[in-house]
């Protein structure tokens, strides 16, 4: 029987720009720090945690851009919020880069930031 979601990988070509983002920007702690010698093009793999949610960095040095418009692939994740407003502020004072800002759907409020690879990350409030 499947239980949950266990991580999601993110591929990035700057692991300490990654881990200093989600540690000290969105709160994740360092689970566990793994590294390889490169030869099959990745350098190192970080876990990180928060509360029951996992991530893991995978560090490819010449890793290509994040390509714009619709792919086939996850388009990207989302964090739970308490409160839209307060935590929007709060990244734009830490130079987050606000892609969508909050809209009400009625039943929850809605944005999107981005990570330092481009990626793209949904905030929600229910």
């Amino acid at each position: 029987m499947i239980e949950a979601i266990d991580h999601v990988e993110i591929v990035t070509r700057d692991m300490k720009k990654s881990i200093e983002f989600y540690t000290n920007v969105l709160g994740f702690s360092t689970h566990s720090r793994h590294k390889f010698d490169g030869s099959r093009g990745m350098t190192e793999i970080v876990y990180l945690k928060l509360g029951d949610s996992m991530l893991e960095l995978l560090e490819f040095p010449d890793a290509d851009e994040v390509g714009e418009g619709p792919q086939v692939g996850v388009r990207m994740f989302a964090l739970r919020v308490s409160d839209m407003d307060e935590e929007v502020e709060r990244l734009k004072g830490l130079g987050v880069e606000i892609s969508q800002p909050p809209r009400n759907l009625g039943v929850s409020k809605r944005g999107e930031i981005k990570d330092p690879n481009g990626i793209s990350i949904e905030l929600r409030q229910w």
